[in-house]
């Protein structure tokens, strides 16, 4: 997904002047082109999150579109404070890019793991939270959220599932994709983890239960209308996020579905439930280890009692 971002924000930045690319002293490598080709429209902050964003949205207040790059959790939880202060609250043009979602730097261990960042960037008004789930939504997201007014947080994955473009397809922000057909079951997925859902989905068709596939790409502003469908036209819904349970995905779900007065038949959510991802190791080792793998979301399905049924047929 990485790749994708800056792929598409260099041809971005050779059409629009306005775009300028800051780094918080990383990226190197894959950076080297963009640095290269604008100078003008680059910075490197250095190991200084806190300045990178105030100076993000001096640059957006005159007029530039901004994008501020780091891994996981320095490029927001460092410099918090900032984002809501200065680039929030003034509606600034500033596009936070979280390179590394989830277990994407599991070897790294805890403080490389980003699993709160959904929870917390939800939470401050005015802000667009995507959280792409393959490469085709990770280019669209960029250049989507460079033309609209306002702060966002872009977090990009290391892992990505297989293209999910359909024929003619538009994409757009706040529009939840529907990726597989099914009433037995729907899965809710946001992020790289997408993956993970489509290939249980398949797995759960060859034992005869048709689940629909959900991509959240946009957390924030959240497709109500979709999800709504989905409960109550499917015997239940299953989110899935590599993240923490509590303010992430799940909760966004279930928060509007409330809201809305629709109740799903079963609703569970898979992912990091109260813990620190103390365990070190690969993205796919983690997802095992605290159960939000393929295997696991099998399990759940095959669990619901709205689906046992299907799955017995």
């Amino acid at each position: 997904m990485r790749d994708e971002f800056i792929e598409r924000l260099t041809r971005m930045a050779e059409a629009d002047p306005r775009i300028v690319l800051i780094t918080g002293d990383l990226g190197f490598g894959v950076l080297d082109d963009f640095r290269e080709r604008f100078p003008k429209q680059f910075i490197n902050a250095g190991v200084a999150e806190q300045s990178m964003t105030g100076l993000a949205t001096g640059l957006a207040l005159e007029g530039h579109v901004v994008f501020t790059y780091s891994i996981a959790n320095f490029v927001f939880m460092r410099c918090l404070e900032q984002i809501r202060n200065d680039a929030a609250y003034h509606d600034c043009n500033v596009n936070v890019v979280s390179i590394g979602g989830g277990f994407s730097y599991g070897a790294l261990g805890i403080s490389h793991h980003a699993t709160e960042d959904l929870a917390i960037m939800r939470s401050l008004p005015g802000l667009t939270v995507v959280a792409p789930g393959d490469k085709w939504e990770a280019a669209e997201a960029t250049e989507a959220l460079a033309t609209q007014p306002g702060t966002s947080f872009l977090r990009l994955d290391k892992s990505a599932a297989e293209n999910t473009q359909q024929p003619g397809e538009q994409f757009e922000l706040g529009k939840i994709r529907q990726l597989r057909e099914g009433d037995d079951c729907t899965l809710v997925a946001t992020g790289g983890i997408l993956g993970e859902a489509l290939a249980a989905a398949e797995e759960l068709k060859s034992k005869g239960c048709h689940c629909r596939v959900l991509s959240v790409h946009t957390l924030k502003p959240l497709d109500v209308e979709v999800l709504v469908r989905a409960a109550r036209e499917t015997g239940g819904l299953l989110t899935i996020e590599e993240h923490t349970v509590e303010g992430g995905l799940g909760s966004a779900v279930a928060e509007n579905l409330m809201e809305a007065g629709v109740m799903p038949r079963h609703f569970q959510r898979i992912g990091l439930r109260n813990t620190f991802s103390s365990v070190v190791g690969s993205q796919q080792y983690l997802r095992s280890q605290y159960g939000m793998d393929r295997a696991a979301i099998v399990a759940a399905v095959e669990a619901m009692p709205s689906t046992k049924v299907a799955i017995a047929a």
